[in-house]
């Protein structure tokens, strides 16, 4: 898929509603997930379903969640992930017919496994067939797994199918595996696992103009969905709004030195100036530069920031642009 689609995809063909009226009079064909971001085994797991789909002449749904289960039962503690949701989104309808984001709630977290395929993949998607990873589990307690699925499959009229786990090498793919790989900076095998670069999209945010001031304007992005998965000082490539891999450098955090509170992406764009507010871009993660630190006065932040940039500068410049997988 063309980065440009996932920058601009529609939104068309989202439902969030665990109950209603039937999707899918037809029937359908489900692929379910928390689907954390959409790496190489998810995907390997959608194609798989769509293949059936088609064969069965049947719409696919891409069924996961919003919030995500564990950042549910986490409350205000925010866990890290590696996709906002509408990321998710534009990556899961590049294979289905439909994406489901259910809205994971009290309701949706108390209902029993039984009670979820009834009102949800029966009543409500008419499933004929549905795939799932081998480490599925669903309902109150977790209690579901993939065998007691296929047993009220064979009763309630549907099939069942999973898939293994994917490895690369002796890495099993996971998004624990990415978002471990992502914090220790290794973006090498964070690349390998995900089947593309680790990137944060977002609309570019008003901020304080200090970057402006200090020679460095940037374009921020809020970190509204969870935590993200890096922190730091990083070597970008931006895209959208009319840019294409348009090198920079970053910087992930709270900003000590100005007394932030809140983490924010901010990416400074080389030798080019425009107007990005309000616009949605992507930022591509190239490479760690070093780690958020409180400076003692701007003069020493902006020294610093010299030096960040003639480093991203250097890595960009040895560092291959990677194709979109």
């Amino acid at each position: 898929m063309q980065r440009a689609a996932i920058l601009g995809c529609p939104m068309q063909k989202l439902f969030r509603d665990a109950s209603g009226g039937v999707l899918f009079p037809q029937g359908s064909v489900l692929t379910i997930g928390a689907f954390d971001g959409v790496h190489r085994g998810h995907r390997a797991l959608l194609e798989a379903a769509r293949n059936d789909a088609r064969a069965r002449g049947l719409p696919l749904a891409a069924l996961s969640f919003e919030p995500l289960p564990r950042q549910f039962f986490a409350g205000r503690e925010r866990v890290v992930r590696l996709s906002t949701p509408r990321q998710k989104f534009c990556e899961l309808i590049f294979f289905a017919d439909a994406v489901g984001l259910l809205r994971f709630n009290a309701s949706l977290a108390t209902m029993s496994a039984t009670g979820f395929v009834e009102s949800v993949l029966l009543a409500r998607l008419r499933a004929r067939s549905v795939w799932v990873g081998p480490d599925f589990r669903f309902g109150r307690g977790r209690a579901g797994d993939v065998e007691l699925l296929r047993t009220l499959g064979t009763g309630q009229g549907f099939d069942v199918s999973s898939i293994a786990n994917l490895c690369d090498g002796d890495d099993r793919i996971s998004s624990s595996a990415i978002r471990a790989a992502l914090a220790a900076g290794d973006f090498e095998r964070a690349t390998r696992l995900l089947g593309r670069p680790f990137r944060m999209s977002g609309h570019v945010v008003h901020g304080q103009q200090l970057g402006r001031k200090l020679g460095y304007p940037t374009a921020n992005l809020p970190i509204l969905h969870g935590q993200a998965p890096v922190a730091g000082i990083y070597a970008v490539r931006v895209s959208g709004a009319g840019l294409d891999d348009m090198p920079g450098v970053a910087s992930l955090g709270t900003r000590p030195t100005v007394g932030g509170v809140e983490p924010i992406l901010e990416a400074h764009l080389f030798d080019w100036t425009g107007d990005l507010y309000g616009q949605r871009i992507e930022v591509e993660f190239v490479a760690h530069l070093r780690d958020e630190a409180h400076f003692a006065d701007l003069d020493a932040l902006v020294a610093q920031m010299h030096r960040d940039a003639a480093q991203a500068r250097a890595v960009l410049s040895s560092t291959p642009e990677r194709a979109y997988a």
